[in-house]
């Protein structure tokens, strides 16, 4: 269903006006008929036509709409959807005319959810009768501003069989009130689903942390795509899978952003360990690496030289040295010879 803007002015103030002179009106002529009563029955019709136009009246007050910037209100007659009325002001619609909302109830752990919003309108819902008074109770108005949703932390599978707990929030808002009001059954709700859902397609791709020999982009060639690392790009995919998925509901995806990111409880410490055990091993071969060089280095320098000639044992002697030196965790304690080193 298309959404259709109702071109409506904001005739609401001149339709109050006119309505209280109305009731001004409708007072006098009541007090006039009050007063032909002592002399004349004919004065029961001015006084009729006082309490008629008093109930018509309210029914004219039922048409008084207030929008705030940013918000809409989507109308139906009779069952029939005939547009929508967007843009701040004050205006006056068909008072048969009702305003639809199923998600006004909904209430997620998101921004901007329109709550009512009545504190303004109380002096004219107090003359909007008992079926205003329950609209402005529970507002049907929707917001059109950028809300956040920060749905509850999700544990899932990485791509290893990993658990993993991870959280998103994400940036949404309603672009076409007809759809989201009658395509879906309750358009917060149907978000939040697509989100979790979104979450667990795109997690299920990754591991936590680089691995080898894991395809993350379905090119059939592995990469260094993570969780950790590639949070940005991870982001991105699960923002265009949740757009792909909402689009009919008129709803339009502006950032998802992860929250949060750690492994389950249950492995979180194994997981630790075996971190730190990387990083050392890592370190140590940096260590390894960079002493062979300065050994090798130190050999051609003596070599080229010809500060001192070395036999094979000799600089074996002199690597082991070296290296004890360069790669062990304590400082080394030298020993002075005095002698020959045979």
């Amino acid at each position: 269903m298309e959404e259709k803007i109702l071109q409506t002015k904001k005739n609401g103030m001149t339709m109050l006006l006119l309505t209280l002179l109305g009731y001004v009106i409708a007072v006098v002529v009541g007090g006039i008929g009050f007063v032909m009563l002592y002399t004349t029955f004919l004065g029961f019709i001015p006084l009729a036509i006082a309490v008629i136009y008093a109930i018509i009246g309210i029914f004219l007050f039922a048409g008084l709409k207030v929008l705030k910037p940013e918000e809409a209100l989507v109308l139906t007659l009779f069952g029939d959807y005939i547009g929508t009325l967007k843009g701040e002001g004050f205006y006056w619609v068909n008072p048969f005319c009702s305003s639809f909302n199923p998600a006004a109830k909904t209430k997620l752990n998101q921004s901007g959810d329109v709550d009512g919003g009545h504190k303004g309108t109380d002096l004219l819902a107090a003359m909007q009768g008992v079926s205003a008074a329950v609209e402005v109770g529970i507002s049907k108005k929707i917001s059109l501003k950028i809300m956040t949703l920060n749905n509850a932390r999700q544990k899932i599978n990485d791509c290893l069989g990993n658990p993993v707990e991870i959280g998103i929030a994400v940036m949404w808002r309603v672009t076409d009130t007809a759809k989201a009001v009658f395509n879906v059954d309750n358009y917060k709700e149907y978000l939040s689903l697509q989100c979790d859902t979104a979450l667990r397609n795109i997690v299920r791709l990754y591991p936590y942390d680089v691995a080898p020999n894991v395809d993350t982009t379905g090119d059939g060639h592995a990469d260094e795509g993570s969780l950790r690392g590639s949070s940005e790009v991870v982001a991105a995919r699960i923002r265009n899978e949740i757009q792909a998925k909402v689009a009919d509901a008129g709803l339009e995806i502006i950032e998802a952003r992860i929250t949060y990111l750690a492994y389950a409880p249950e492995i979180a410490a194994v997981m630790l360990q075996r971190q730190q055990a990387s990083a050392i091993i890592d370190a140590r071969k940096m260590i390894v690496d960079g002493a062979v060089g300065m050994v090798e280095m130190a050999l051609e320098r003596l070599v080229e030289k010809g500060t001192v000639e070395l036999d094979e044992e000799r600089k074996a002697a002199m690597v082991s040295n070296l290296l004890v030196v360069l790669c062990g965790n304590r400082d080394a304690q030298p020993v002075v010879n005095s002698g020959s080193l045979y």
